[in-house]
Protein backbone atom coordinates (compact mmCIF):
# COMPACT_ATOMS: atom_id res chain seq x y z
CA UNK A 1 0.00 0.00 0.00
CA UNK A 2 1.39 3.71 -0.76
CA UNK A 3 1.98 5.63 2.15
CA UNK A 4 1.93 9.64 1.71
CA UNK A 5 5.20 11.64 1.96
CA UNK A 6 4.94 15.28 3.29
CA UNK A 7 4.85 15.92 -0.92
CA UNK A 8 1.44 16.88 -2.32
CA UNK A 9 0.91 13.64 -4.38
CA UNK A 10 -1.05 10.55 -5.19
CA UNK A 11 0.35 7.41 -7.27
CA UNK A 12 -2.31 7.02 -10.09
CA UNK A 13 -5.26 5.34 -9.42
CA UNK A 14 -4.41 2.24 -11.30
CA UNK A 15 -2.63 1.25 -8.67
CA UNK A 16 -6.08 1.45 -6.16
CA UNK A 17 -7.01 -1.80 -4.30
CA UNK A 18 -10.29 -3.18 -5.28
CA UNK A 19 -12.09 -1.38 -3.24
CA UNK A 20 -10.45 1.53 -4.06
CA UNK A 21 -7.63 2.56 -1.52
CA UNK A 22 -5.29 4.21 -3.74
CA UNK A 23 -3.07 5.46 -0.10
CA UNK A 24 -2.77 6.31 3.45
CA UNK A 25 -1.12 8.43 5.52
CA UNK A 26 -0.53 12.22 5.21
CA UNK A 27 -2.49 15.43 6.09
CA UNK A 28 -5.98 16.65 5.78
CA UNK A 29 -4.54 20.23 4.77
CA UNK A 30 -5.92 22.52 2.26
CA UNK A 31 -3.67 22.00 -0.05
CA UNK A 32 -3.46 18.10 -0.14
CA UNK A 33 -7.31 18.38 0.53
CA UNK A 34 -7.69 20.48 -2.34
CA UNK A 35 -5.74 18.46 -4.47
CA UNK A 36 -7.39 15.25 -3.42
CA UNK A 37 -10.69 16.25 -4.67
CA UNK A 38 -9.49 17.68 -8.09
CA UNK A 39 -7.87 14.07 -8.70
CA UNK A 40 -11.28 12.12 -7.83
CA UNK A 41 -9.90 11.20 -4.23
CA UNK A 42 -11.35 11.65 -0.69
CA UNK A 43 -10.40 10.55 2.84
CA UNK A 44 -12.55 8.31 4.18
CA UNK A 45 -11.96 6.56 7.72
CA UNK A 46 -12.21 6.07 11.56
CA UNK A 47 -10.62 7.89 14.84
CA UNK A 48 -7.66 6.17 15.49
CA UNK A 49 -7.18 4.78 12.40
CA UNK A 50 -4.47 6.91 9.89
CA UNK A 51 -6.11 8.41 6.79
CA UNK A 52 -7.46 6.30 3.94
CA UNK A 53 -7.40 7.73 0.46
CA UNK A 54 -10.52 6.18 -1.76
CA UNK A 55 -10.63 6.51 -5.56
CA UNK A 56 -12.82 4.09 -5.82
CA UNK A 57 -13.91 1.73 -9.41
CA UNK A 58 -17.32 2.36 -9.30
CA UNK A 59 -18.19 6.24 -8.37
CA UNK A 60 -22.28 7.39 -7.59
CA UNK A 61 -23.07 10.42 -9.25
CA UNK A 62 -25.79 12.50 -10.09
CA UNK A 63 -25.93 14.60 -13.66
CA UNK A 64 -28.30 17.28 -12.39
CA UNK A 65 -31.09 16.76 -15.55
CA UNK A 66 -31.63 13.33 -14.38
CA UNK A 67 -32.61 14.80 -11.29
CA UNK A 68 -35.65 12.90 -9.92
CA UNK A 69 -38.25 14.11 -7.28
CA UNK A 70 -40.82 12.03 -5.93
CA UNK A 71 -44.63 13.27 -6.43
CA UNK A 72 -44.87 13.66 -2.01
CA UNK A 73 -41.18 15.42 -1.81
CA UNK A 74 -42.63 17.96 -4.99
CA UNK A 75 -45.81 18.70 -2.68
CA UNK A 76 -43.83 19.62 0.21
CA UNK A 77 -41.44 21.35 -2.32
CA UNK A 78 -44.28 23.94 -3.35
CA UNK A 79 -45.94 24.46 0.21
CA UNK A 80 -42.71 26.76 0.92
CA UNK A 81 -42.58 25.57 4.76
CA UNK A 82 -38.81 25.99 5.03
CA UNK A 83 -36.56 28.35 4.41
CA UNK A 84 -33.29 27.40 2.56
CA UNK A 85 -29.91 29.32 3.24
CA UNK A 86 -26.15 28.65 2.01
CA UNK A 87 -22.86 29.00 3.54
CA UNK A 88 -25.09 30.75 6.52
CA UNK A 89 -23.94 28.13 8.97
CA UNK A 90 -21.28 25.68 7.65
CA UNK A 91 -19.69 25.09 11.11
CA UNK A 92 -23.56 24.25 12.76
CA UNK A 93 -23.90 21.64 10.00
CA UNK A 94 -20.53 19.27 9.71
CA UNK A 95 -21.31 19.50 13.52
CA UNK A 96 -25.07 18.00 12.87
CA UNK A 97 -23.65 15.31 10.57
CA UNK A 98 -21.40 14.41 12.74
CA UNK A 99 -23.82 14.11 16.04
CA UNK A 100 -26.94 13.22 14.55
CA UNK A 101 -27.63 9.54 15.29
CA UNK A 102 -28.73 7.66 11.76
CA UNK A 103 -30.44 4.12 11.46
CA UNK A 104 -28.44 1.18 10.88
CA UNK A 105 -25.30 3.29 11.88
CA UNK A 106 -23.09 2.73 15.09
CA UNK A 107 -21.02 6.13 14.89
CA UNK A 108 -19.88 8.78 12.20
CA UNK A 109 -16.67 8.75 10.30
CA UNK A 110 -16.17 12.88 10.38
CA UNK A 111 -13.59 12.97 12.88
CA UNK A 112 -12.59 15.86 14.92
CA UNK A 113 -9.68 15.96 12.74
CA UNK A 114 -11.44 16.08 9.36
CA UNK A 115 -14.55 18.60 10.75
CA UNK A 116 -11.40 21.05 11.63
CA UNK A 117 -10.12 20.55 8.05
CA UNK A 118 -13.40 20.95 6.38
CA UNK A 119 -14.45 24.31 8.51
CA UNK A 120 -10.52 25.62 7.28
CA UNK A 121 -12.00 24.97 3.02
CA UNK A 122 -14.70 26.73 4.41
CA UNK A 123 -13.23 29.76 5.52
CA UNK A 124 -10.90 29.34 2.04
CA UNK A 125 -14.12 29.50 0.16
CA UNK A 126 -13.82 25.40 -1.29
CA UNK A 127 -15.95 23.81 0.83
CA UNK A 128 -20.13 24.64 0.56
CA UNK A 129 -22.91 23.84 2.65
CA UNK A 130 -26.55 24.29 2.27
CA UNK A 131 -28.99 24.68 5.48
CA UNK A 132 -32.87 24.17 5.86
CA UNK A 133 -34.70 26.20 8.37
CA UNK A 134 -37.62 25.82 10.39
CA UNK A 135 -38.95 28.94 12.91
CA UNK A 136 -35.68 30.30 12.87
CA UNK A 137 -33.98 26.67 13.67
CA UNK A 138 -31.67 24.46 11.42
CA UNK A 139 -33.02 21.41 11.16
CA UNK A 140 -31.31 19.71 8.01
CA UNK A 141 -28.59 20.18 5.83
CA UNK A 142 -25.32 18.77 3.59
CA UNK A 143 -22.17 19.84 3.25
CA UNK A 144 -18.98 19.13 0.35
CA UNK A 145 -16.33 20.76 -1.37
CA UNK A 146 -16.88 22.90 -4.64
CA UNK A 147 -14.17 21.56 -7.48
CA UNK A 148 -15.22 24.02 -10.48
CA UNK A 149 -18.77 22.51 -11.46
CA UNK A 150 -18.42 19.69 -9.63
CA UNK A 151 -19.70 19.52 -6.39
CA UNK A 152 -18.32 16.59 -4.29
CA UNK A 153 -20.75 15.71 -1.30
CA UNK A 154 -19.89 14.53 2.13
CA UNK A 155 -22.52 14.31 4.24
CA UNK A 156 -26.21 15.45 5.32
CA UNK A 157 -28.77 15.26 8.26
CA UNK A 158 -32.17 16.13 8.88
CA UNK A 159 -33.98 16.90 12.39
CA UNK A 160 -36.85 17.53 10.59
CA UNK A 161 -38.57 14.61 7.81
CA UNK A 162 -37.41 15.40 4.81
CA UNK A 163 -34.92 18.62 5.53
CA UNK A 164 -32.10 16.60 4.12
CA UNK A 165 -34.18 15.54 0.90
CA UNK A 166 -34.82 19.80 0.59
CA UNK A 167 -31.65 20.89 0.50
CA UNK A 168 -30.13 18.10 -1.73
CA UNK A 169 -32.89 19.27 -4.53
CA UNK A 170 -31.83 22.77 -3.87
CA UNK A 171 -28.07 21.85 -4.66
CA UNK A 172 -28.81 20.22 -7.57
CA UNK A 173 -31.73 23.05 -8.76
CA UNK A 174 -29.02 25.84 -8.53
CA UNK A 175 -27.77 25.61 -11.66
CA UNK A 176 -23.91 25.77 -10.16
CA UNK A 177 -23.01 22.01 -11.19
CA UNK A 178 -22.70 19.57 -13.79
CA UNK A 179 -21.92 16.93 -11.99
CA UNK A 180 -22.76 15.86 -8.55
CA UNK A 181 -20.32 13.29 -6.88
CA UNK A 182 -21.82 11.25 -4.55
CA UNK A 183 -18.97 8.82 -3.88
CA UNK A 184 -20.52 5.68 -2.79
CA UNK A 185 -23.77 4.24 -3.64
CA UNK A 186 -26.46 4.24 -1.36
CA UNK A 187 -30.37 3.92 -2.35
CA UNK A 188 -31.28 7.21 0.08
CA UNK A 189 -29.39 8.95 -3.78
CA UNK A 190 -30.20 6.30 -5.95
CA UNK A 191 -33.91 7.20 -5.77
CA UNK A 192 -33.09 10.97 -6.85
CA UNK A 193 -31.49 9.14 -9.99
CA UNK A 194 -27.74 8.83 -8.81
CA UNK A 195 -26.22 6.26 -10.67
CA UNK A 196 -22.69 4.46 -10.52
CA UNK A 197 -20.65 5.23 -13.62
CA UNK A 198 -17.17 3.53 -13.70
CA UNK A 199 -14.20 5.45 -12.34
CA UNK A 200 -12.01 6.40 -15.89
CA UNK A 201 -15.78 7.75 -16.81
CA UNK A 202 -16.10 10.07 -13.45
CA UNK A 203 -12.40 11.34 -14.00
CA UNK A 204 -12.99 12.46 -17.38
CA UNK A 205 -16.25 14.02 -16.18
CA UNK A 206 -14.07 15.99 -13.52
CA UNK A 207 -11.42 16.64 -15.45
CA UNK A 208 -13.44 18.56 -18.29
CA UNK A 209 -15.81 20.14 -15.27
CA UNK A 210 -12.58 21.33 -13.16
Amino acid sequence: MYWLSDKIEFPPYELASPEGIIALGGDLSPKRLLHAYQKGIFPWFSEGDPIVWYCPPERMVLFPDELKISKSLQKILTKNEFRITENTAFEEVIYHCKTVKRNGEAGTWITDDMEQAYCKLHKLGHAKSIEVWKDKELVGGLYGVEVGKVFCGESMFSLASNASKIAFVHLVQSNKYQLIDCQIYNDYLASFGAREIKREMFLQFLNKFI
